[in-house]
């Protein structure tokens, strides 16, 4: 945790609780901090689990925070405090504050002001603030990650026990499949609550093993960190540039293994169900993986969030070209009568037996719809029971 904060941050190994999964640890802290029907905030637009971890078995209430790509959707003292007045006026006990830092959708991190003013305010209220850092090295361009310990370090106000982190190893060192995630938290009560209830996602003593032998060689890890900042990097450049040619715009991002593409221009009107009929036509059609803004709670319809870093560069390559006949197709102003965005349907048509050719990014949209507009998912079979 330490060397993917650029040792800029200190970190108590009594205060490490064991999890499986950020998934688990996430919904650890809500059990802990909250009881049933209290609420947590939570700045929009936010990784579309939450729906989920947080709330189907604690109980719990999810407030979003809208903020708006007039500042590169960056969360305000003003988004923050008239949310947290209009949930008392309703009778919501909000416990606390989560996010991700940096963001899943977004691809950005929280500068050091507006952390400071998340952490002025959960310490004015005394509210609990949950930050999920599960993409603390994913960073590879300014400005640079800084987490919440960090801050508080220089915070000789703020209340500690306020605080909690929750980190994991699937992104940061490619690891999603291991399931091994942290809760750090400076409240003893916390930590105590917590360990007790670990044993409900334990992580193996074989995966801790053998992590623990990775993870000690240094050499290993700085340079793994390294070259994925490198990787990352690239990708997104290759990804954002082919964009930029086409003239389709993405949010600036600087960390993460996703961007917010910006296709207003291409919405019939400025809703969200024309956001959906456009995604239907991205899906079927053009066989892109993407994800409606909606389903992270945007709160301005016409973004759309791709993944560039999980797809090799032949593949990410197929993508941009088919981004790009379909863009081309929407500039010949043939409308698309079947749907409520603009699109090329004669073209799209003679198009889709070319796109049938190379099918790696293609899905079933029914099972995908499910997931965008719920937080409904299919459970995978496990390959100890094919065995």
């Amino acid at each position: 945790m330490e060397r993917a904060r650029g040792g800029r941050a200190s970190f108590e190994a009594d205060r490490v609780v064991m999890s499986g999964g950020a998934t688990g640890a996430n919904e650890t802290l809500m059990f802990c901090l909250a009881d049933p029907g209290d609420a947590f905030l939570v700045p929009t637009p936010y990784y579309a689990a939450f729906d989920r971890d947080l709330r189907w078995r604690t109980g719990i209430r999810i407030i979003p925070v809208d903020c708006n790509s007039s500042n590169n959707f960056q969360v305000t003292k003003h988004a923050l405090e008239s949310t947290y007045l209009a949930s008392q006026e309703t009778g919501i006990k909000i416990k606390g504050l989560i996010l991700a830092n940096p963001s899943n959708p977004l691809g950005t991190t929280l500068h050091r002001e507006v952390l400071e003013t998340i952490v002025n305010f959960i310490n004015d209220k005394q509210i609990h603030l949950v930050c999920d850092e599960i993409y603390a090295a994913t960073v590879f361009t300014e400005p640079g990650f800084i987490s919440v310990a960090e801050i508080i370090q220089e915070m000789d106000h703020v209340n500690r026990d306020l605080i909690h982190i929750v980190y994991s190893l699937s992104k940061d060192m490619g690891l999603p499949g291991f399931r091994v995630g942290v809760v750090y938290s400076y409240n003893d009560a916390v930590v105590s609550c917590a360990r007790r209830m670990s044993s409900f996602g334990l992580v193996s003593s074989h995966t801790q093993s053998f992590l623990a032998a990775m993870l000690s060689d240094q050499r290993f890890v700085d340079n793994f960190l390294i070259e994925v900042s490198k990787r990352v990097a690239k990708r997104h450049r290759m990804f954002t540039e082919g964009l930029k040619e086409m003239g389709i715009s993405c949010l600036r991002s600087n960390a993460g293994l996703f961007v917010l593409m910006d296709l207003r221009q291409m919405l019939i009107d400025q809703t969200f169900e024309s956001e959906m009929a456009l995604w239907r036509v991205i899906i079927d059609k053009v066989k892109i993986n993407v994800s409606p803004g909606s389903s992270f709670h945007c709160s301005e319809p016409g973004w759309f969030r791709v993944c560039f870093a999980n797809m090799d560069e032949d593949t990410l390559q197929t993508g941009l070209e088919r981004i790009k006949d379909f863009v081309l197709g929407d500039r010949a102003n043939k409308v698309n009568n079947n749907c409520k965005c603009r699109c090329n349907n004669k073209k799209e048509n003679k198009k889709r037996k070319s796109f049938q050719k190379n099918l790696k990014l293609s899905f079933s949209s029914m099972m995908y719809e499910e997931h965008a507009r719920s937080p409904k998912l299919m459970s995978p079979h496990s390959p100890l029971l094919r065995a």
